[in-house]
């Protein structure tokens, strides 16, 4: 089953974060990921989310962990956790029920 890193936040510090988005990037292609979102200007219907969404789906929930937890990752997260404020998220894909 499909599942989904879900990323919104707000960027607090634009020229520390600049650098994440292509580090970032570099880190996708080993682990087939798809980039379903990558919005820079989330339009808010509801609640107080961040100005940033990112969707990535991957294969399954042991796929987007690999990814997220790999070494190669890890050293460029910082970029954007030290540097914005919000949420990370990873769910499953919907399956509609018989």
């Amino acid at each position: 089953m499909s599942a989904y890193m879900i990323f919104n936040y707000t960027v607090t510090a634009p020229d520390d974060y600049a650098s994440y988005g292509p580090a970032a990037r570099r880190t996708l292609g080993a682990h087939g990921v798809e980039i379903v979102v990558a919005d820079h200007s989330s339009q808010t219907i509801e609640g107080a989310p961040g100005q940033v969404t990112v969707v990535l789906r991957f294969e399954s929930r042991e796929a987007a962990l690999a990814w997220y937890e790999s070494e190669e990752y890890q050293s460029v997260v910082h970029l954007r956790t030290d540097n914005s404020e919000g949420a990370a998220v990873l769910c499953d894909g919907f399956i509609m029920p018989s």
